[in-house]
């Protein structure tokens, strides 16, 4: 009796094993399209960047083994240095912006008071899914070069000189920090929005009966409460803003990689590996961009951690 007992619970124990390897085989199979993919499109490119990084390469003949002497091309053109400075400069001037006005952005879209909100909501994001040849064409028209473009009429009524938004240092930088901030301002809006909706409409009433006014309640309740939020946006707009690439080239059009006004470290990347065939300097400099975002990103993020603790010690 007891061998016919521990059989059936044998063939119980095999059922059921059956059972939860079948699930398990099946949740494989349900996720490894992803890592399938990921692997083809993303993983070997990247490890075959990094090994093309250290050969030199056309595209077309044997590739060979010159060691470190791609990073010192790239580390020695004072192209690649002049690309890194344009990108950090409009990444300032193009992102800090942004994530300081969508903040009282998002704040004030979810006042009480405001009426039309949803319609100020979908008007904010519409930047970021219009399509960039249609910006392109607008901010052409916006920052043209003729004295009666909108931003030089604009500049005049000021007192100040035309600009040659196309052609000038400091005025194509302006214009495509402009365009980068008119594009994802609308972004960080709703997720700051989401976030400021995701806090209890307790801590409000609290800080509001102890009569705290509404710049107080942005400062010690909303900023510290919003601090995940702000290490998600600040984490990738600081990756966006060093991989500038389509807002300069669409300005610029053709003339965008034969001018140095407003190279990118990814302009500069693309110049080498598809104008010049040079895919080992390309590579290299991919490399370094890569060094170069994980040490902004770390700063960035060490900074912005530090942020609502400081808050909140202030408030107590």
């Amino acid at each position: 009796m007891n061998s016919i007992t521990q059989s059936g619970k044998k063939e119980k124990n095999k059922k059921y094993l059956s059972e939860a390897k079948k699930d398990m085989i099946s949740g494989y199979l349900y996720i490894a399209p992803f890592f399938v993919i990921f692997a083809v499109i993303g993983l070997y490119p990247a490890l075959f960047s990094t090994v093309l990084a250290f050969q030199k390469w056309n595209g077309f003949s044997p590739a060979t083994f010159v060691g470190l002497d791609n990073f010192k091309v790239v580390l020695n053109d004072p192209l690649f240095w002049k690309s890194v400075y344009n990108t950090i400069v409009m990444g300032l001037m193009g992102t800090a912006p942004q994530l300081v006005i969508g903040i009282i952005l998002a704040f004030l879209l979810n006042q009480a008071f405001l009426r039309f909100k949803n319609f100020f909501r979908v008007t904010i994001f519409m930047p970021y899914i219009t399509s960039m040849v249609a910006v392109a064409l607008i901010f052409s028209v916006l920052f043209s070069n003729h004295e009666t473009s909108l931003a030089n009429y604009v500049l005049g009524l000021f007192g100040f000189d035309p600009v040659n938004w196309g052609t000038s240092e400091w005025g194509t930088k302006i214009a495509i920090s402009i365009m980068v901030f008119w594009r994802w301002v609308g972004y960080n809006t709703i997720i700051y929005l989401a976030g400021i909706q995701s806090i209890p409409n307790d801590l409000y009433e609290a800080a509001t009966i102890d009569g705290a006014n509404k710049f107080q309640q942005l400062r010690y309740i909303t900023m510290p409460m919003l601090k995940p939020f702000i290490l998600l946006t600040v984490f990738f707009s600081t990756v966006g803003a060093l991989q500038l690439f389509s807002e300069p080239t669409v300005f610029l059009g053709t003339s965008a990689f034969t001018r140095d006004e407003a190279m990118t470290v990814v302009m500069y990347l693309y110049r080498d590996a598809f104008k010049l065939q040079s895919f080992g300097t390309a590579s290299a400099t991919a490399v370094i961009l890569l060094v170069i975002i994980a040490t902004f990103a770390t700063i960035n993020t060490l900074l912005t951690s530090g942020y609502g603790r400081g808050k909140r010690r202030a408030a107590k």
